[in-house]
């Protein structure tokens, strides 16, 4: 990322889960895959879907709906795996991030971000950086 955008705005990922859009930091987007083979793991946390294998690399499976507390749907053929690098524990660690659809990268300007909101939200605080404009539509 240029240090005119990072001044600008961040690029982002631009995901849905159950009609809502979410972005993530481009950046640490490593690859986006179609639904793979995934190996449970007893007694995992319940947003743990299991573990998928990622060019060698064993990869914990998320999935955020859980974690905002939606339903669970089945995979369909607009799902997707987000592959992105998180830091966990002071470490970079991969993590395949569960999405109902991929939209696109864009551009978000950082004038209109701000912070998420104490009050009113729907999705624990915790798990989002900020709300975005985009358009006419929130990110």
């Amino acid at each position: 990322m240029s240090s005119e955008t990072q001044a600008t705005g961040m690029r982002a990922l631009t995901v849905g889960l159950q009609g809502e859009v979410f972005a993530l930091p481009a950046e640490t987007v490593s690859e986006i895959l179609d639904m793979v083979p995934i190996t449970e793991v007893p007694n995992a946390r319940a947003f743990v879907w299991g573990v998928i294998n990622v060019r060698g690399k064993v990869v914990p499976l998320a999935d955020l709906r859980v974690m905002f507390g939606m339903a669970q749907t089945a995979p369909d053929a607009d799902t997707r795996i987000v592959v992105t690098e998180i830091e966990l524990d002071g470490e970079p660690t991969l993590v395949g991030i569960i999405a109902d659809k991929v939209h696109d990268v864009t551009e978000i300007a950082e004038a209109s971000v701000e912070g998420a909101p104490k009050v009113g939200m729907r999705w624990p605080a915790e798990f989002v950086r900020g709300i975005g404009k985009h358009g006419e539509d929130f990110i």
